[in-house]
């Protein structure tokens, strides 16, 4: 058996294990720091505030991968980043938690599935570049329209010009900053972590079979970067879109049959 140059010497199904395992996974310390609730503090929201917003998430999720359904406390879970003030009530780090590995074991799946793999392929920094929340946060957020709907609140906010709705409701910012502005206020992070938060959010509601057409579909044809350092190894690309074909397209249904998906067997 060849040995390749990478500290997993195992199947990384094993991610997929502590994931189901995350359940009383604590909150992220970047909640812990958030600020309790006070009624002379304005930011909060108040209770049919909260109601109108969940419901809000609850109907952007509904419609972002159709069939799929998210609960309310769900689907608000997993569009609140722990920088947004509303975090005292519900944010995504569980479920960023359980997506990050989730998307590592589908990877590493794939990784040692294919033909392209040589021995002198580092899985380590494949993984590292492929799925960086950075990454994620670029390639994968502005498809499925992450910058509209995710509730946060940019960390360096006042070192971008900003204008007066944007200083009211910082949350709002959207993709028409230059770059570096985007990636010193954090925009790319907090959209990525959302990113890693739905695949969490997918495999917690509709399982493992529903989350691997998911990655495969949604996610991986998303990240082929040709030439950039950033992104899927350019070695695996041809692996990555004939599974994605297979499986009907980058717009194939999420929900089919067990049978159907059978044969011809794929990572």
């Amino acid at each position: 058996m060849s040995t390749y140059t990478s500290r997993f010497t195992r199947p990384q199904v094993r991610h997929l294990a502590t994931a189901q395992r995350a359940a009383p996974y604590r909150q992220s310390t970047s909640a812990q720091h958030a600020p309790a609730p006070s009624q002379a503090d304005a930011r909060f929201s108040t209770v049919e505030e909260l109601q109108a917003t969940t419901a809000e998430l609850e109907t952007y999720m509904n419609s972002l991968f159709p069939p799929l359904k998210f609960p309310p406390s769900l689907a608000a879970r997993i569009l609140t980043h722990a920088s947004h003030p509303d975090a005292i009530y519900r944010h995504n780090a569980r479920m960023n938690f359980i997506g990050r590995r989730v998307l590592q074991s589908y990877l590493f799946l794939f990784l040692h599935s294919s033909d392209a793999l040589k021995p002198e392929h580092d899985l380590d920094l494949i993984a590292e570049r492929a799925i960086n929340t950075y990454v994620l946060g670029e390639h994968v957020a502005p498809l499925w329209g992450i910058g509209r709907i995710v509730r946060w609140t940019p960390v360096n906010v006042n070192s971008v010009s900003t204008g007066p709705a944007l200083r009211r409701d910082p949350s709002s910012l959207l993709v028409s900053l230059a770059p570096n502005s985007q990636r010193s206020i954090g925009m790319y992070k907090v959209h990525g972590a959302t990113v890693e938060a739905v695949v969490g959010g997918v495999f917690h509601q509709h399982g493992g079979h529903i989350a691997h057409r998911f990655f495969h579909t949604r996610v991986l044809p998303h990240i082929l970067l040709p030439g950039n350092p950033q992104g899927l190894h350019d070695a695996f690309h041809r692996h990555a879109l004939d599974i994605c074909e297979q499986m009907g397209g980058v717009d194939a249904p999420l929900v089919v049959s067990q049978a159907a998906t059978e044969a011809p067997a794929v990572s």
